[in-house]
């Protein structure tokens, strides 16, 4: 399952009605669900962002698959990618009045597992979604 669209942030309503049906489909619990809608919209919304700059002519690509008790998003955006792995602490007191920064942190305490690929202009979100 594929979507792509603009760079838009009114697009998010798209990516929350493909997690409301995910997470039906799939029957998921009302904790994951929350956790998987907003690591899900942090990721989209900085592709939108920084990834494409909010540039309304590049595309913003989000694909899903399941294995087992594992659903995984890949979220990719036409950007140049960025250092993902140079990213500040936002919890460390000289970065908490960052307002940046957030959304990656956020998607790594709320997936179980994320990784980046093509500099960055790409994320897979990956969540456990079996119940005990």
């Amino acid at each position: 399952q594929k979507m792509t669209f603009t760079s838009k942030s009114e697009n998010i309503v798209l990516v929350e009605k493909l997690v409301d049906d995910v997470c039906d489909l799939f029957n998921v619990s009302e904790d994951h669900y929350g956790n998987i809608l907003i690591a899900i919209t942090e990721a989209v919304n900085n592709a939108i962002q920084h990834g494409n700059k909010a540039n309304p002519e590049k595309n913003i690509e989000v694909a899903f698959k399941s294995k087992d008790n594992m659903l995984s998003f890949i979220i990719k955006d036409q950007g140049e990618g960025f250092a993902f792995d140079e990213l500040k602490d936002p919890t460390s007191p000289e970065n908490l009045e960052s307002p940046s920064g957030r959304g990656v942190f956020l998607m790594r305490n709320l997936a179980d597992k994320v990784e980046f690929a093509d500099n960055g202009s790409k994320v897979t979100l990956n969540f456990n979604i079996s119940q005990n």
